[in-house]
């Protein structure tokens, strides 16, 4: 029988992916222009490394032998568990972050509907709560990437320290948005770097590396299934990429150059889901051949898993603070950064023990995007259905970027 939960997060699903249909075909042809247009590779640089954070890499390895497990998950039978993993990470849920970009580049400036004073506390609350819950994911699995430090498993004060400097880069990182672009693209190329050194240390050759590839067609043989809950476990990541949505397309809309919005939505959901595949299929070469990753490759994975929560918590920490204009300027830097780290680590400490739950982030988010419909059709359908551009303000300033070129 359906939980409450299930029934949110089925209906939060079907209700975006509804609307991303609506955005494509109303505004198909529509270039989409954010206030700080980059160039696309920036852009997905930015939405890749903010839209994804440690899990990405600490989550993989451990994952494969429960989704091989079909004794005791029988519900994962229908494909491999490497269709199954990708199917959590890429492609489809990607749309999410389409829907949210589009949404704040060329709807919300008309609507304004986050500006509504409970609407923007609501939201400011989702943003700080998957800060800390990204922070205290990477806490939970630093036994398992650094065993040298305690017994494998508990987590143990080194790692608290670890976290607590990790929130303090990203806290400062956030008060120059020049570090959040430059960590962006830098973040990248670690990736990049890592699944390289993962390849090669791992002696795997291009009839293995396709073999593996070709399994992730079992992900759009079923693509189906993945829309609603499988189980608890898929439900969990689904409530995990609601939580992510808004903020993320609040954060990222900023930098969209001018593509269509039909290439956007292609864009957002091919070309993260490349370097996915390729991350996925070199781990599960290392699940099914057993080999370790101790050492220099768990060294490697900390480097760049350091990286991806860095660049996610200061996007996040930036999306808020000038939300609620808890700015530098006018604070000041020391205040900024100490007020910042004292309640994303406290908050962390409450996900670690469980005192929170990201489901109930999620849900937040549901109940955001059905109030957002609502206030549109009831107050400002009009306004909406007449959008035949991004915003004049985005439109000049993308003008004077391409007359520079």
């Amino acid at each position: 029988m359906a939980t409450a939960l299930t029934i949110i997060i089925s209906f939060g699903i079907l209700l975006a992916l509804a609307l991303v249909v609506f955005c494509v075909i109303k505004w198909w042809d529509m270039p989409v222009i954010g206030v700080t247009p980059v160039p696309l590779f920036t852009f997905i640089a930015i939405l890749f490394t903010s839209g994804l954070d440690v899990g990405l890499i600490m989550f993989p390895l451990g994952e494969f032998p429960t989704y091989a497990n079909v004794v005791d998950g029988p519900e994962y039978g229908f494909t491999n568990p490497l269709a199954i993993e990708f199917g959590f990470w890429g492609f489809l849920i990607w749309s999410f972050y389409f829907l949210t970009s589009f949404y704040f580049c060329a709807i919300e400036p008309r609507v304004k509907f986050f500006e509504i004073p409970v609407v923007r506390i609501l939201n400011n609350l989702v943003i700080i709560g998957t800060c800390a819950f990204t922070a205290s994911l990477f806490l939970i699995y630093l036994p398992f990437y650094i065993p040298e430090i305690g017994d494998g498993e508990t987590v143990v004060a080194t790692f608290y320290v670890i976290v607590f400097c990790v929130i303090l880069a990203a806290a400062y990182s956030s008060t120059d948005i020049k570090f959040v672009k430059v960590l962006s693209v830098g973040s990248t190329v670690l990736f990049l770097a890592l699944i390289l050194l993962m390849w090669v240390t791992g002696g795997i050759g291009l009839g293995e590396m396709g073999s593996n590839l070709s399994l992730i067609g079992g992900y759009f043989t079923n693509l189906h299934k993945f829309v609603i809950p499988i189980n608890a476990y898929h439900e969990f990541y689904l409530f995990w990429w609601f939580a992510w949505s808004i903020m993320i397309g609040q954060f990222t809309s900023r930098f969209v150059g001018g593509l269509k919005t039909q290439h956007l939505l292609l864009a957002l959901l091919v070309i993260p889901s490349i370097p996915l595949a390729v991350w996925f299929s070199i781990l599960y070469h290392y699940y099914v051949t057993e080999i370790s990753t101790t050492g220099l490759l768990n060294f490697a994975m900390i480097i760049v898993g350091v990286t991806f929560v860095i660049n996610s918590l200061d996007s996040l920490i930036r999306l808020y603070s000038d939300n609620l204009s808890i700015t530098t300027e006018r604070f000041g830097k020391i205040p900024y950064i100490a007020g910042n780290v004292a309640v994303l680590f406290s908050l962390t400490i409450l996900f670690k023990s469980q005192w929170l739950q990201i489901q109930w982030i999620g849900a937040m988010v549901v109940g955001i995007y059905l109030a957002c419909v609502a206030y549109i059709l009831l107050t400002r359908r009009k306004e909406v259905l007449s959008i035949m551009s991004s915003p004049d303000e985005n439109e000049l300033d993308f003008a004077k970027i391409e007359a520079v070129k």
